[in-house]
C-alpha cells in the first residue's frame, strides 16, 4: 500500500526562487538578518530581497572569499548574515567558511544555488558535485538539501531560527511540488514519504522526486519500496535509518552529487554503526559533469528513476543472498 505524497503540480518555483521569496517574508521576524551577494542575486533568488530590502543587502562583487570572511565578522557582532552564491563559486571560499564561520562557531548561514547537474549547460567546471562532502567535513557545520519549494521555504525559516553555521543547497530548475502546506521540516529529521517493506530508497534534493518515480516502477514488479526524504545530511537521522534497515533489510541512496562524501556516505556511516545492511549508491561515480540540459545529464550519469530502481533490485538481491 502506498502512502506517497500527492504531487501538488507537475512543477513549481525553483528552489532558489522559493528561498528568495521566503527570505523576504521573514525579514521582519529577523531584523538582524543581512544578505550577502557576490554579484549573482538574479541567479540565487536574492533579487527578491534586493528589491524589498536593498539597505540590508551587502554587495561584494565577484569576491566570495571576502564575502565569506565578512559573514564571520558580521555574526561576531550580533548580525545574522546569509551568504548566497553559486555552489561552485562558494567552494573557492571554503577556507574562509572553515575558519571564519566553522572554527569560530559563528551563527552564519551559507545558501548555495546551482548545485550538481542542475547547472546544466554551464558544464562540468560549474557543476558542484562535491560541495556536500566538503561542507559536511567542517566540524559543527549543519548541511541541508531540501526536496521541493515548500520544504525549501520551511528550511529557510528553520536555519534562521537555528543557532550555528549551516550550509544549504537550493536549485536552479523548476522543481516538482511533492508536499502540501501541512508538510513539516525539522533540522536533523528525515521522513518516510512512501511506505514499503522490501527496500528503502533514501534521497535528498531533486532525487527525492526521482526516488518516488522509482518506487512506482518497482511496484509494477510487486516490489514494495519505502521512500525516505532525508533533507538534513548532517546531522543525519540515524534513528530513522536504523529503523529502516531493520524493517526493510537493504537500502539505496540517491543524490545529485558524487557518491563519495555526500548523502550515501552519511547513510553508510550511520547504518554501519547501528545495523549494517546492503546499500547501493546512486550518484555521480567520482567524475566531473559535462554540458547539457539537467534532465539529459541526469539520464547520462544514471541518477534517474530507472537507475534508482535497478539499484534497488541489486540491493534486494544482495539481501536475499545473505538469508
Amino acid at each position: 500500500m502506498s502512502d506517497a505524497p500527492a504531487l501538488i503540480g507537475s512543477s513549481g518555483d525553483s528552489l532558489r526562487e522559493a528561498f528568495g521569496k521566503a527570505l523576504v517574508g521573514l525579514a521582519d521576524e529577523f531584523p538582524k538578518m543581512v544578505v550577502l551577494d557576490a554579484d549573482v542575486a538574479g541567479g540565487t533568488g536574492v533579487h527578491h530581497w534586493r528589491k524589498a530590502h536593498p539597505e540590508r543587502l551587502i554587495q561584494f562583487g565577484i569576491a566570495e572569499q571576502n564575502m565569506m570572511a565578512a559573514a564571520g565578522g558580521l555574526a561576531a557582532v550580533g548580525m545574522l548574515p546569509v551568504v548566497t552564491g553559486f555552489a561552485c563559486f562558494l567552494e573557492r571560499a571554503y577556507e574562509q567558511a572553515r575558519l571564519s564561520i566553522g572554527y569560530a562557531k559563528r551563527n552564519a548561514k551559507i545558501v548555495a544555488s546551482h548545485p550538481g547537474l542542475d547547472v546544466g549547460p554551464d558544464g562540468g567546471s560549474a557543476q558542484a558535485l562535491e560541495d556536500i562532502a566538503a561542507f559536511r567535513a567542517i566540524p559543527g557545520m549543519t548541511v541541508i538539501s531540501p526536496a521541493d519549494p515548500i520544504e525549501t521555504a520551511q528550511a529557510t525559516r528553520a536555519i534562521l531560527e537555528f543557532e550555528g553555521p549551516v550550509y544549504m543547497r537550493t536549485g536552479r530548475s523548476p522543481a516538482k511540488r511533492l508536499f502540501g502546506d501541512d508538510h513539516v521540516f525539522e533540522i536533523g529529521k528525515g521522513q518516510i514519504i512512501r511506505h514499503g517493506i522490501d527496500v528503502t530508497l533514501v534521497a535528498c534534493g531533486v532525487e527525492v522526486a526521482r526516488a518516488l518515480e522509482a518506487a512506482e516502477l518497482l511496484a509494477e514488479d510487486d516490489i514494495n519500496a519505502r521512500v525516505v526524504n532525508m533533507p538534513t545530511i548532517k546531522p543525519i537521522d540515524s534513528d530513522l535509518l536504523r529503523r529502516c534497515a531493520e524493517e526493510t533489510g537493504c537500502m539505496v541512496t540517491a543524490e545529485d552529487h558524487n557518491i563519495f562524501g555526500g548523502l550515501g556516505s552519511a547513510v553508510a556511516e550511520a547504518v554501519t554503526q547501528n545495523l549494517p545492511c546492503p546499500i547501493e549508491f546512486v550518484g555521480l561515480r567520482d567524475c566531473f559533469g559535462t554540458s547539457g540540459e539537467p534532465d539529459e545529464l541526469a539520464e547520462h550519469f544514471q541518477i534517474t528513476a530507472p537507475f534508482i530502481a535497478a539499484a534497488a533490485r541489486r540491493a534486494i538481491a544482495r539481501k536475499e543472498g545473505l538469508s
